[in-house]
């Protein structure tokens, strides 16, 4: 098969497509022909050697395809279409054309998606349900802020907490505003122009998608008891006292491949309560240029390889 392997750090160059043994499932384990493959900032960090991980390896986690093998588990056969983000934070080996993967931690496609789309959704949908649903128990009424409504995360959660009847308020670009509303979000701050501190206040949950000081900033706009959700800032002790100081609620959010979050994901699919929007798709060959993309920034969605 073919993967996309590193044998050093740095720059979208070092990403190699090479030959590479089939991975062997293990029992409860299945073998998936890959069909399109997520890419998440993180996997340029790892690239770049930013976290220590041993040469060589492959990156990836998001995929979506096709069972080819399920010899040991009976959750899913051979012919099924299935979704997810397995083994992470460990290395699952997601840029390649075959994964050995958990059948726990793949779902079914929904059929409204197709591949690439779907490659697209499970770490960010998993984040924002993580944050929004199993962290926050968003409900209906409650006002929540979303920043970074265009991008990966922030996209999802969006159309998250709308589901769950919330009034949702974004950031967003003035560039992406038309693209955020079309999702559902009530009300847009527009960040370049305005500050969203001094724009809004009495918010029940807010969910940090930029980093910075994005989220200590955001405490002062929270109602007393509010919540304050990071995806990015989650290991910060001194946000987390200063938002206990404040009478907030803190929360990091450490994605994992929760099987009962992904079913809910494609639940709120086949209710048309969510769809994923694909900034552009690369195929497998030219994954340096989706890296240089990727960290051009100021996507609009998610970034997508095809196997």
């Amino acid at each position: 098969m073919r993967a996309i392997t590193q044998y050093e750090f740095g720059g979208p160059d070092v990403l190699t497509v090479v030959d590479a043994p089939e991975p062997k499932p293990i029992p409860t384990e299945v073998l998936v022909r890959v069909k399109a493959i997520g890419l998440n900032p993180l996997d340029t960090r790892l690239r770049a050697g930013e976290f220590p991980v041993q040469l060589p390896f492959t990156l990836g986690w998001d995929i979506s395809g096709v069972v080819e093998e399920a010899p040991h588990t009976w959750r899913l056969k051979p012919g099924d279409e299935v979704f997810g983000m397995p083994l992470f934070p460990r290395m699952a080996s997601g840029y390649a054309e075959l994964v050995s993967a958990p059948a726990l931690h793949l779902a079914h496609k929904p059929a409204a998606l197709s591949h690439v789309e779907a490659a697209a959704l499970p770490s960010v949908g998993l984040t924002a349900w993580q944050g929004l649903v199993d962290l926050a128990g968003v409900g209906t009424g409650d006002r929540v802020l979303v920043h970074g409504g265009g991008g990966g995360v922030g996209h999802v959660a969006i159309q998250i907490a709308k589901a769950l009847g919330a009034h949702v308020i974004t950031t967003a670009s003035t560039g992406k505003r038309d693209f955020v509303e079309d999702l559902g979000a009530d009300e847009v701050v527009d960040y370049t122009t305005v500050d969203f501190a001094e724009a809004v206040r009495g918010i029940d949950v807010v969910l940090d998608t930029i980093g910075g000081d994005t989220a200590e900033r955001s405490i002062a706009v929270l109602r007393p008891g509010g919540h304050l959700l990071t995806a990015v800032e989650d290991d910060d002790p001194e946000l987390a006292a200063g938002c206990e100081a404040a009478g907030m609620r803190f929360s990091g959010i450490v994605v994992d491949p929760d099987p009962v979050g992904l079913r809910g994901l494609v639940e709120l699919v086949e209710q048309g309560k969510l769809r994923v929007h694909v900034h552009e798709t690369f195929p497998f060959e030219r994954v340096a240029d989706a890296h240089r993309t990727l960290e051009s920034g100021h996507l609009q969605g998610k970034l997508v390889l095809t196997a």
